[in-house]
């Protein structure tokens, strides 16, 4: 965690936030694994209590994502933010394959690089509303998709009787 702070100039934004770093080492990296120099944290453990652990990371993650954007996150910070907990909450939910993906996706440590690139070079500036729109095109073809294949499934159903 030093050598990565180390990449990033402070800054009175980032000072304000030393708690959220704090948090996402718990979350994400706090512990090792004996022999090897992967890191892991509460995340992918709380993901092991079906729907109580995913909704406590959510949670946990969710109050992060609201505190930096109440420190001056742009809308365009926020809106990826939330796009990587979508995405961890989503494949996160799947039983077994969630836990290892909780493993490999660190979505807290994700959204703290965004918001230090945000803060101390200038990246991430302006509106998310590309992304949100974006991502709502997705899911409305996404819906699509599924009503249209349960059409078919359910006409192939039909057609055997």
């Amino acid at each position: 965690m030093a050598q990565q702070n180390a990449r990033y100039t402070r800054t009175p934004q980032s000072e304000k936030l030393k708690w959220v770093d704090s948090m996402v080492h718990l979350m994400d990296n706090q512990f090792r694994l004996p022999g090897t120099r992967y890191r892991f944290g509460l995340d992918p453990v709380l993901g092991l209590f079906p729907f109580v652990g995913d909704f406590v990371s959510f949670a946990i993650s969710a109050g992060l994502v609201m505190t930096m954007a109440r420190h001056g996150a742009s809308g365009k910070v926020v809106a990826l933010m939330l796009l990587n907990i979508a995405v961890d909450v989503l494949f996160g939910s799947i039983p077994v394959l969630g836990n290892i993906f909780d493993f490999a996706f660190k979505a807290n440590q994700r959204n703290v690089r965004l918001l230090r690139e945000h803060y101390e070079q200038g990246k991430h500036q302006g509106s998310g509303k590309g992304i949100i729109v974006g991502v709502l095109l997705m899911l409305i073809v996404l819906v699509v998709f599924i009503v249209w294949a349960l059409w078919q499934l359910a006409t192939y159903i039909i057609a055997l009787f």
